[in-house]
């Protein structure tokens, strides 16, 4: 028991504000990024398409890396 507790606290994550943050942002890279994301990028800020598709695929790989760290750390389970 005390050896998941070191592990949240050492990441940050001892707070239930920080938890749900952490989803929230995780399920918004993953879900927002790449839908929305190349649209935004490609004829609002007038980025080529290709470049913005390339941004919204790292995004959607960010999103997937810090849920797959929630769910090791055992934020989201």
């Amino acid at each position: 028991m005390t050896e998941n507790n070191e592990n949240l606290q050492v990441s940050g994550l001892d707070s239930k504000f920080m938890k749900v943050a952490m989803t929230i942002v995780a399920v918004f890279l993953i879900f927002v990024g790449p839908s929305y994301g190349p649209f935004l990028m490609a004829d609002v800020l007038k980025i080529d398409y290709v470049a913005s598709v390339v941004v919204s695929a790292i995004l959607l790989i960010v999103g997937l890396v810090l849920l797959i760290y929630l769910v090791r750390k055992k934020v989201i389970e």
